[in-house]
């Protein structure tokens, strides 16, 4: 499994589409979560950029990784899941392959069925194992490694880690088309929560406010047959 389970609120996706490039580019959004415990597994990263009408991100091209690199220069440091993951065993096109070292990073697929091959792996990944899922590295204040910066480079890591992620939308998504279904979305899973609140925090007082309502009928009773 991909470990605990995040509250729906975590889910609803906020902030500004960012589409540049002109109506055949596709549209991104970055999903950065200050606190860590709000951050989500790979699993939950899907889940979330499909309710939003989108996709975990795809990188197509060396210029597609180049303008993600400029969407994230502002951001502190937290690496961000991709929707690049293996398939589980043998790859089915490909029977001779196994899950060796040297065919691993074939086995790696986009989870919005792109067939693009481009790769960035920092220089000793994907190290495959238990390792099934796809993070861009983003540690701005980290130091170099022995292949050189980890910054933007990819590295295959656990499913069930937590970890910031980023949407894909089509060409021709706007924000303005996205963005109210989302609202929705959320106002609907903020209310929601909300009620489960009250619930939690008025069902426990019945017991009290029952004894309450007992011992006062109790006590008048009590002083009207004394008179």
């Amino acid at each position: 499994g991909d470990g605990g389970v995040n509250s729906p609120v975590t889910l609803c996706l906020s902030g500004q589409t960012v589409c540049s490039g002109g109506p055949g580019r596709p549209c991104y959004k970055i999903a950065y979560f200050h606190d860590v415990s709000s951050r989500v597994a790979f699993r939950e990263a899907c889940r979330a950029c499909e309710m939003d009408g989108g996709s975990l991100l795809s990188i197509e091209s060396p210029t597609e990784q180049t303008d993600i690199e400029n969407l994230l220069q502002v951001r502190p440091d937290g690496d961000f899941w991709i929707g690049l993951t293996r398939a589980d065993g043998v790859d089915q096109a490909h029977p001779e392959l196994s899950n060796t070292f040297t065919s691993c990073p074939q086995l790696y697929q986009w989870t919005d069925g792109s067939p693009a091959s481009f790769r960035n792996w920092y220089f000793d990944e994907p190290s495959c194992g238990g390792e099934a899922c796809v993070v861009m590295y983003h540690q701005p204040t980290a130091l170099p490694g022995l292949g050189g910066a980890y910054l933007y480079q990819w590295n295959d890591d656990r499913c069930n880690m937590k970890h910031n992620f980023i949407c894909k939308y089509k060409p021709g998504t706007s924000a303005n088309q996205l963005q109210p279904l989302m609202d929705s979305v959320c106002s609907f899973v903020h209310s929601l929560s909300l009620c489960m609140l009250l619930v939690y925090v008025i069902i426990p007082t019945i017991p009290l406010l029952l004894l309450i309502l007992v011992a006062s009928g109790t006590c008048c009773f009590q002083m009207l047959s004394r008179r």
